[in-house]
């Protein structure tokens, strides 16, 4: 039997690496694509601000043909899902019936993909799904991936969490409302290096700052390393 045609949807992050690393395992799936939202305006990867460059050096390592979906810098959800809706469209016409996801346990999350592409003719495939996450994130160092902050929620993690590197001592630190891997979004990461990579990711750590943003009444911050390509 001919494995099945599927586009993976590319964050940059640890959990993409790991999802992706599973996928290429398996004699099912021929993982011939890789999907990732970009925002226009800053030319970052969408929630983990890494450059598009450094995304660039990413997917030219790992070896498989690759696609953006170009995202204006605050897009309401209407025109998000336009946009979607079009991209996958495309690659349904190329004859990709099946789309990966790095989640882990966030229901609200995989009914809303499921319903978003199963209108288009697209299955939905979770290989993290429901997995326990710190048997995830030691798997994941165990293999030789490598990962570094790029992303904190300031509401649950203070500045001494971003730009660091994904090892023991910082999940020892971590506070015990943090998920281990960040699954609630309370940091996002850059994969470096590991299995699935031809080569390591050469980059170096630049600016930290603070952003926040507002949703209705609330405002949100976040922390941010800037990684600079070499």
């Amino acid at each position: 039997m001919q494995p099945q045609k599927i586009f993976f949807n590319w964050s940059s992050g640890k959990d993409s690496a790991l999802a992706l690393h599973y996928l290429l395992q398996e004699q099912q799936f021929d993982v011939r694509y890789l999907l990732t939202s970009v925002n226009t305006h800053h030319n970052r990867v969408s929630m983990h601000g890494l450059r598009r460059e450094l995304l660039q050096k990413q997917i030219e390592s790992i070896g498989i043909e690759s696609g953006t979906l170009e995202v204006p810098g605050q897009p309401t959800n209407a025109i998000y899902e336009h946009l979607l809706t079009k991209k996958v469209q495309e690659l349904r016409y190329r004859g990709f019936e099946f789309a990966a996801f790095g989640d882990i346990f966030l229901e609200d999350l995989k009914r809303y993909r499921e319903k978003q592409l199963d209108a288009i003719g697209i299955q939905c495939v979770f290989p993290l799904w429901k997995k326990d996450t710190k048997e995830l994130i030691n798997e994941f160092l165990n293999l030789g991936f490598k990962a570094i902050t790029v992303c904190v929620n300031g509401a649950l993690l203070d500045k001494s969490f971003v730009g660091r590197i994904i090892d023991s001592q910082f999940l020892a630190q971590l506070p015990k409302e943090v998920d281990t891997c960040g699954e609630n979004g309370e940091f996002h990461t850059f994969c470096f290096d590991g299995p699935i990579f031809s080569n390591p990711i050469n980059f170096r750590v630049g600016e930290i700052i603070q952003r926040e943003y507002q949703d209705g009444k609330s405002t949100h911050r976040f922390w941010f390393c800037d990684l600079l390509p070499e």
